[in-house]
């Protein structure tokens, strides 16, 4: 699946010229309203430094005190506070807007897509990706088991934009290189997460990094950062990555807007210089 968004205004010089993204780093809670707000201060904060892609992380919306909290806030594709207050926002600054999952109805009643939803400047949504790889984990005290309310995915979804070519994934899909690869040639991929701090610590940064270098393309990935109300604690470390591999900015406990610059011209030289990409035998 794609989605497809031009803006008439844009032109090949300015994406040259670079663009300015940012990661939102925050540590949700039960509460969506309250949620809501602290997203639009940090969303706030990223425009204020020339942020034009702006994206939030896995369960921005609420990190309810159980698992199935988030069925009493799921909404209707297209219509719901959430989903209003993402594509208000987006119109609002001008900027393009992910939020990084937002619970949307599935048809079992006692379960939730987990879905990374795409609005463009205009306030439209333009691309839609629900969660292919559900996480389990038992692991000591760490047990967690998405599968048990949520509904995986079954489609690949990228998209055109202004700032080149965006793959979409969550979290625990960073796990399975293969999603990427069936993406094509994208130029930016998004990497919305909650990583526990048990496996942020060991693998979030390296995750990250491997998909940035397989795929000669920049990263994005905005996470889940700190104590929660519930008991949890994520790994935060929200970072962009460049197409070499390297951590061009990060955050590593806090909340706040992580904001770099993406260099378009800077990556087609990579990508020139080590052509991985076209020496790929997926045959094999």
């Amino acid at each position: 699946m794609s989605g497809d968004h031009k803006n008439n205004n844009q032109t090949e010089s300015d994406n040259n010229d670079g663009v300015y993204v940012a990661a939102i780093q925050m540590a949700s809670g039960p509460s969506v309203d309250a949620n809501l707000e602290e997203a639009a201060r940090h969303i706030e904060d990223a425009v204020s430094q020339k942020a034009k892609l702006v994206v939030l992380p896995e369960y921005f919306c609420i990190m309810g005190m159980k698992d199935t909290d988030k069925l009493s806030v799921m909404e209707q594709a297209g219509n719901g506070p959430i989903q209003n207050f993402l594509s208000d926002t987006a119109k609002r600054f001008g900027i393009w807007l992910v939020g990084g999952s937002v619970p949307l109805a599935s048809p079992d009643p006692n379960k939730v897509y987990n879905s990374c939803l795409v609005y463009a400047d205009n306030g439209n949504q333009v691309a839609r990706y629900d969660k292919i790889h559900l996480f389990g984990l038992s692991m000591g005290h760490e047990n967690y088991a998405e599968d048990k309310t949520i509904v995986a995915g079954a489609e690949i979804v990228t998209l055109d934009s202004p700032f080149g070519r965006i793959g979409l994934s969550i979290c625990y899909d960073l796990r399975f290189p293969e999603l990427y690869r069936k993406m094509a040639d994208v130029d930016i991929i998004l990497a919305p997460a909650a990583f526990t701090a048990v496996t942020g610590k060991a693998h979030w940064e390296v995750l990250v990094r491997a998909r940035a270098i397989e795929n000669l393309a920049y990263v994005i990935a905005p996470a889940q950062g700190g104590y929660h109300v519930n008991g949890r604690e994520t790994n935060g470390d929200s970072m962009i990555v460049d197409p070499w591999g390297a951590v061009v900015k990060r955050l590593p406990r806090g909340s706040g807007a992580v904001v770099a610059k993406l260099d378009p011209e800077y990556q087609a030289r990579i990508r020139a210089s080590l052509p991985a990409l076209k020496h790929r035998k997926l045959n094999c």
